[in-house]
């Protein structure tokens, strides 16, 4: 990098802005993703300069970022295109909490802030960790959960940890360990076999269709569907591995299974 820390940052993703906004390092950001929404202030302060598998490159080399942050292989031509114009990119590539609070530390060391990144994974840690001993009813619910609608994608790492720390019992915790959406593909039939007490629903940024999910062939058998404990949680505070699936994105899963009997319910951000 030119500078140290970084004077001018860019995020290609969420969680990365909202966790220099928790830093108090939101003056480094000078460009963000165009789903950004955390803290709401984002969106009128910082200039949108990317999708999630596509950005304006133009754009953020006028920005002359001394950083580019980025996440995952789904990003690495956007990041190829910044490195060949001598950008310098860090890409994470958290999937699970424990990567979660070590993206949180990383970051705090890449911009200054080491002591209050590492105060801030602590105190996720901790919060993590009464949520998971709080007492609970036997036996634990069955929790499918639905990243997408058709084919139907489930068991992505961090969810099904924090399923697990809100209470629950993930039906395809196996999945959890493969990165790739089309790795974590299940058939209607098997959903219907595991038959979960609670089927939470996030289809990416799209809104949920509890009718299309109650009409699936077999499924109005599956205790969730005929329970009506079908609960949707939006996209921007469980699909992003970062400080707002720990906070509200698992407060949402809480409530989902030990407070929302609702046919549908969408706790708010």
């Amino acid at each position: 990098m030119r500078h140290f820390p970084p004077r001018r940052v860019v995020c290609l993703t969420e969680e990365t802005v909202e966790t220099l906004y928790l830093l108090g390092e939101q003056k480094r950001i000078v460009g963000v993703s165009g789903y950004a929404v955390r803290p709401p202030q984002v969106r009128r302060e910082k200039p949108r300069v990317s999708a999630f598998v596509s950005a304006d490159i133009p754009r953020i080399l006028a920005l002359e970022p001394d950083l580019v942050l980025a996440f995952s292989d789904l990003q690495a031509g956007i990041v190829a295109d910044l490195v060949r114009a001598g950008i310098d990119v860090h890409v994470f590539n958290q999937r699970d909490v424990a990567g979660i609070l070590a993206m949180i530390r990383t970051l705090g060391a890449l911009v200054g802030a080491a002591g209050r990144a590492e105060d801030l994974a602590q105190g996720f840690g901790r919060r993590l960790a009464a949520i998971a001993a709080a007492p609970r009813p036997a036996p634990r619910p069955k929790v499918y959960f639905e990243e997408w609608g058709d084919p139907l994608i489930s068991g992505i790492g961090w969810v099904s940890e924090l399923i697990e720390i809100a209470g629950g019992a993930d039906v395809f915790p196996e999945l959890r360990h493969r990165q790739t959406a089309k790795d974590r593909i299940v058939s209607t039939e098997a959903v219907r076999e595991a038959a979960p007490d609670v089927i939470l629903a996030s289809w990416c940024g799209k809104k949920v269709a509890p009718a299309r999910i109650r009409a699936r062939d077999g499924w109005s058998d599956i205790p969730a569907v005929r329970n009506g404990r079908i609960v949707e949680i939006k996209s921007s505070i469980i699909l992003q591995p970062g400080p707002a699936a720990l906070t509200d994105g698992l407060e949402a899963i809480v409530t989902a299974l030990w407070e929302t009997h609702s046919s549908l319910s969408t706790p708010s951000s």
